[in-house]
Formats: structure tokens, sequence, C-alpha cells
């Protein structure tokens, strides 16, 4: 490797590390989640402000190389992230999610991105591949700013909180079942849509299944044999090559790589020794997940928005409001606040900027749409926290909030 580029990407390192360090620690004094500090700093690194990174130089093989690493460890953040998201889930939650919690998981993500695809297809005219890119956004549920807020409040235990977990498992779910239908279109043009989408819908809960049944069966016989051999930190090696085995393989068939982190995740799940790995995994994923929503932010740029995208971030944000709030009314049986039901689902956070961030780097949207889904997401991220403890205020206290969301969390 050419020293000046080693320099570089060290350098640049060195700085996206320590400022999303101090940019997460202040949002967090604020009552913030971290990753909008995280954010900003990529925003203010980027092109928008002080051009320390900018992934739109069309020359220089230096500074187009430092951004491909750059960007490729992000990409391992992502993978973690989505390990842990797994880690956090629970397949039982998800079966014994109920009817409750199923309709407002379907209908939160149905909504906004009809709502979503329609306004950019036949109203801003985009192509059919950049309006789903859009809508899906718009449909991914950041669960764990909820679950902070119902944590300080001690309403995690309520049934407003209950039915918000369940459905943003199936959320997930969801979720990342479009993103490999938007992975799989992007590969390549299909003739028939509807067959190429049945299909990579298909593939994606077969694979999540075997990845289920082959984990779960024979993971505990690969740890005990990496326990006997006394490979050293056992916990964080073993989850770590299970992730990156599992996203590499979803990735060669066509399916998005978290798609695979993700079942990895609901793998080491089901194991005895879920916690300890939570605490080993954790000091890995908060070096390399912040790196990924720097990244995020950089791509950012502010001299994109113009008058005609403001519009654009007004009619989203609306969309992406009501989209959730909507959600809440799928509540058939349970006696719960519908509204508090769908403020909870609002927030798009992590798991929509992981969205957004796969169309601008694979060339599906434009800086001007992902700035402005970027500032929708942050929107959302900032509002539901006030939002839900005003409808959150009455009612009796949880007192077992705390220890149930450190486990989400």
């Amino acid at each position: 490797m050419d020293a000046h580029l080693l320099q570089d990407i060290l350098f640049k390192l060195l700085i996206i590390v320590i400022a999303a360090k101090a940019g997460g620690w202040v949002f967090e004094r604020l009552k913030q989640p971290a990753v909008l500090g995280e954010l900003i700093i990529g925003v203010l690194l980027g092109p928008s402000l002080f051009g320390l990174i900018n992934p739109f130089v069309e020359h220089g093989t230096v500074a187009f190389t430092t951004f491909e690493i750059l960007t490729f460890l992000g990409e391992i953040g992502v993978i973690l992230l989505l390990f842990q998201v797994g880690l956090e889930s629970n397949i039982y939650q998800l079966l014994k999610a109920g009817l409750d919690s199923s309709l407002v998981a379907i209908i939160g993500v149905v909504v906004p991105v009809a709502a979503g695809f329609a306004f950019f297809k036949y109203v801003y005219l985009a192509p059919t591949l950049v309006s789903i890119v859009v809508g899906a956004t718009l449909a991914a549920t950041s669960v764990g700013i909820t679950m902070r807020v119902l944590s300080e409040i001690k309403k995690v235990s309520s049934t407003e909180g209950k039915i918000i977990l369940g459905a943003a498992v199936i959320d997930d779910i969801m979720g990342l079942i479009i993103l490999s239908v938007i992975a799989g279109l992007a590969a390549g043009q299909a003739s028939n849509l509807g067959f190429t989408i049945g299909k990579i819908i298909l593939f994606t809960i077969i694979f999540l299944v075997g990845t289920l049944v082959i984990g779960i069966k024979f993971t505990p016989q690969i740890y005990a044999w990496a326990h006997r051999m006394k490979i050293k930190r056992t916990f964080v090696v073993s989850s770590f090559i299970f992730a990156l085995l599992a996203s590499f393989l979803a990735h060669l068939i066509g399916l998005a790589t978290i798609v695979g982190a993700f079942a990895a995740g609901l793998v080491f799940e089901r194991l005895e020794e879920k916690e300890h790995f939570e605490r080993r995994i954790k000091p890995l994923a908060d070096i390399f997940v912040p790196i990924f929503f720097v990244m995020a932010g950089v791509y950012l740029d502010i001299h994109s928005m113009n008058a005609g995208m403001l519009y654009v971030v007004g009619i989203l944000t609306v969309i992406a409001l009501i989209g959730k709030v909507v959600a809440g009314w799928g509540v058939v049986k349970a006696k719960a606040s519908k509204l508090a039901i769908g403020v909870g689902m609002i927030p798009r956070g992590e798991v929509g900027l992981i969205f957004a961030s796969f169309g601008i780097t694979q060339g599906i949207i434009h800086s001007g749409t992902y700035s402005a889904l970027v500032i929708v997401i942050m929107i959302t991220t900032l509002i539901t926290p006030p939002l839900l403890v005003q409808l959150m205020k009455s009612g009796k206290k949880d007192k077992k909030s705390k220890k149930k969301v450190d486990q989400i969390m």
C-alpha cells in the first residue's frame, strides 16, 4: 500500500472515530440518540462544510481509494449493527406477537411504502427503483429510540410497550425483505417485475429460516469445539465469523448482506450465553458502527437542497409521520393508546439510514434525494421522544422497565 495512502486513511480514520465519539457524547447529554451526533459529524466533515471526506470527488485516486476503504469499514459496522439487532430480537416474541402487533407492523410498513412510492413515482416522476427506495426508507422503524423513552418513564412492560416491541420484530423482518428486493432489482433489469419481486421475497424467507434451522442445530457444537480448542475470545471470534459467513452467503445469492447478519444474530440469540455475547461484541460495534453513521452523514450535501428539495422534505416528513401514526389503529384487541403506539413507531434512526445509504452507494438515488431522506430521518428521531412522553405520562409505572430495556438495547 502506498505510504501516502496509508497516512491519509489513518489520519481520516482517527478524525472520524474521535469526532464520532465526541458528537455521540454531546447528543446523549442532550438526551438524544448518539447516532444523531455521529450523523452531524459526518455532515461537518463532508462536502457540506469542511470537505475533509468527499464522496463526490471524480479525480484523485488517493481520495477515492481512501473513501472506499472508509466506506468498507462502515459496512463492517452495519454488519455488526444488524447482528446486534438480531441478538436483541426474540424469535418467540415474533411467534407470539399476536394480532395487534402484527397489524401494527404491517400497516406501519405498507402505508409509508405505498405513499412514498406513489409520491415519488407519480408526482416527482422518479424511476420505479428510486421510488421503491424512498418508500422503503420511510417504512423502517428504529424501536431502540422508543424503548429508551419508555424505559425512562417506566413503561416498557405496559401494553403499549409490548405491542411496539412485538411489532418491531416483524417490522425488522419486513424491512429486510424489502431491502433484499431492492438489492435484487438493483443487480439487473428484470423482464417480469412481479415475478422477480416474488422470487426475491421467497429466497429471503428461505434464507432466514434455513440459517436459523442450521445455525441453531450446529452453532452450539461449533462453539463447544472452539471452546475445547481453547481459542482465545471464543465468544467474539465465533459470533463474528458466523455473522461474516451469513452475510457473505446472503450476498452470494443476491440478497442484502445485512439479511445474513440479522439471521446470524437470531441464531446466537437462542444460546444460553446470549448476554455474554452482547457484552463481548459491543466494544467491537462501538468502534465500527459510528464509522458507518459518520460516512452516512458525509453523503448529505446541503448544497443539493434547493427549494424543490425542501418541498420534498416536507411531503416525505408528513408521509413518514402519518404512515406510522395510522399503524396504531391496527390495535383491535388490547386496551391501549392507539396514538401512543403509532407515535412509538415513528422514529426511523439507524435502520432508515441503512436503507438510504444503500440507495446512494448503489447509485440508485442522487445526493438531493438522499439528503432529503436523511433530514426526514433526523426529524422523526428528534420529535418522537417528547411526543411519546406526553402521551404516556398517565398510568401505572413498571418497576421492571429498566431491566427489560437493558436487554433490548
